[in-house]
């Protein structure tokens, strides 16, 4: 954990929601909400940044009082908290063909988003079902392997061998297509979307959409998808259930998400040195 560069005033918060906000059991950890009210009250502004689509962050956008764009897909889709879509950025259908192919490959199910529909080769397999109910809609057969069909915004190798999914990752760099984006955005997921949608990519354009500086924007996250946006901000919060990889990478690391990592974080890494700044002024 780096610790050497002094902390700037904080601005704005951006957070990933699995294995951070949410628990083990997906809920929201108890103390987030109360957490988030402390940020707007400090004048701090928050929102989102995960893979998951639009729908999966309609309940949090609620229960959070999100008022700022939010980062689907990685950054390939940001949609206003009524879901209108703001921007997005799909693969090209020759990166989408070779990355498909590559995930069929290894033997993988493939799962692709479309935006507001998403398509899995395995109606059967594993974590659909559980996918399901969170989207509470049932998914629709891919019945092909021709990428052409689709606008893709995001797809995803699913297996529940972690080490091939950990191989398949660094495989990915090797493709001839050099304009995507591959990281698990968790042990069993590996998440491709174009170059530019990734979670670095999403501090920058939040930046430039609400005129914060990146040195004044905090992250926090737990996966290898999060490290790119940690590098992009001035504070960097690795979550305690986060690899070892990540909390490497982190300026920060908090409790884990089991243990309110979350609300710990915004108090002691964001809330604790907006105060001793305003002190300092």
């Amino acid at each position: 954990m780096a610790d050497t560069v002094p902390a700037k005033r904080v601005a704005f918060v951006l957070s990933d929601i699995d294995g951070t906000l949410l628990d083990n059991n997906k809920q929201l950890t108890p103390g987030a909400p109360a957490a988030v009210r402390r940020l707007c009250q400090a004048g701090i502004r928050f929102t989102l940044a995960s893979a998951r689509p639009p729908r999966l962050t309609r309940a949090l956008v609620r229960e959070l009082n999100v008022c700022e764009p939010i980062a689907c897909f990685n950054g390939a889709l940001f949609v206003g908290t009524d879901e209108t879509v703001l921007h997005q950025l799909p693969m090209s259908s020759s990166d989408a063909q070779t990355v498909a192919n590559h995930i069929f490959r290894n033997g993988f199910d493939l799962w692709v988003y479309t935006g507001s529909d998403w398509y899995v080769s395995n109606p059967s397999g594993p974590h659909v079902e559980h996918q399901e109910e969170l989207m509470q809609a049932k998914a629709t057969p891919l019945n092909t392997h021709d990428m052409s069909h689709f606008h893709v915004l995001k797809m995803v190798g699913v297996s529940d061998d972690y080490a091939t999914v950990a191989d398949a990752e660094k495989q990915m760099a090797d493709l001839c297509c050099m304009s995507i984006s591959a990281t698990r955005s968790s042990p069993y997921y590996l998440d491709v979307t174009d170059a530019k949608a990734n979670k670095g990519e999403v501090v920058l354009a939040l930046s430039k959409m609400l005129g914060i500086p990146t040195e004044q924007i905090a992250t926090i996250g737990d996966m290898n998808t999060d490290v790119l946006m940690f590098r992009q901000s001035g504070i960097g919060i690795a979550m305690g259930n986060a690899l070892d990889d990540v909390k490497a990478q982190a300026k920060f690391v908090t409790k884990s998400n089991e243990e309110d990592g979350f609300a710990y974080a915004m108090d002691h890494f964001v809330l604790g040195i907006a105060e001793e700044q305003a002190a300092a002024d």
